[in-house]
């Protein structure tokens, strides 16, 4: 019965799966250009995609707590990728999603809750913190990889204008969660190597860190300065500024498109 009930609590939920299957079906048509208003399935497509990367993100948390000594990860469903898992559902799905319509900007919100007392070690800790916007990384990789690679013939212009706006949601999520802001990802990072007096008075202040952090890039001069880092990584990786923008642009399907963002002829 014990290792009935583990494999139940490791089986990747159809909740996920049906995720994954949106992001196929609509990247499909992405690809097909099945519909004159491509905007449609590629918003799908990227918020989809967008959605994955978030489940899988915070499966690295939880894999990594399980292999470093929390195994009631297990017992809380957090393995089975299920979003409705979460600890916070409107910090892990909803706010991430409302950003990237708002703003373009991803950011993950904390959702796993992991017993840190089980867990031994400060590399640990550090570790377990960090898997979240490593997996952000390695998703940038394989969206970037077409262009750093120059596999681009046949790739049509719209899958092109999508890959590059979920890259740069994947480049500005590992970034962001990397920052050692109290409530994000790299302050988990260094928190364990910090004495505790400065710890204890730290801590009211990580509820507030995700929204103070999308307050500061609403600033002009914050936001203009952040994503020209963003755009200077993007186009070491072969993706233009242009293909980000039209991403957006086409995203955003309920807005006069720009014509020369324009994929249908």
């Amino acid at each position: 019965m014990t290792t009935a009930a583990a494999r139940s609590d490791r089986r990747i939920s159809p909740v996920f799966l049906g995720i994954v299957a949106v992001t196929a079906v609509s990247g499909w048509a992405v690809w097909t250009d099945f519909t004159q208003w491509p905007g449609i399935p590629l918003f799908l497509f990227v918020t989809a995609a967008w959605v994955v990367s978030l489940c899988l993100h915070e499966y690295a948390h939880a894999r990594t707590a399980l292999h470093s000594g929390d195994i009631s990860i297990g017992a809380k469903g957090y393995l089975t990728l299920n979003p409705l898992n979460y600890t916070h559902a409107l910090l892990s799905i909803v706010l991430p999603v409302l950003f990237v319509i708002m703003g373009g900007i991803g950011l993950p919100g904390g959702a796993v809750f992991i017993e840190r007392g089980r867990i031994r070690g400060r590399w640990r800790h550090s570790l377990i913190s960090a898997a979240g916007p490593l997996t952000n990384v390695l998703f940038a990789l394989v969206c970037t990889a077409p262009f750093w690679l120059h596999a681009l013939d046949g790739v049509p212009v719209a899958f092109q204008y999508a890959l590059g706006f979920l890259a740069l949601l994947q480049v500005t999520a590992a970034i962001l969660n990397f920052l050692p802001v109290p409530g994000l990802d790299g302050y988990g990072v260094i928190e364990p190597w910090l004495p505790h007096r400065i710890r204890r008075q730290v801590e009211p202040f990580a509820p507030f860190g995700l929204i103070a952090i999308f307050a500061l890039l609403w600033i002009p001069e914050l936001n203009h300065s952040f994503f020209d880092v963003i755009h200077a990584l993007l186009r070491a990786l072969g993706i233009s500024d242009a293909t980000t923008y039209c991403g957006f642009d086409t995203y955003r399907f309920w807005r006069t498109a720009d014509p020369f963002c324009a994929v249908n002829g």
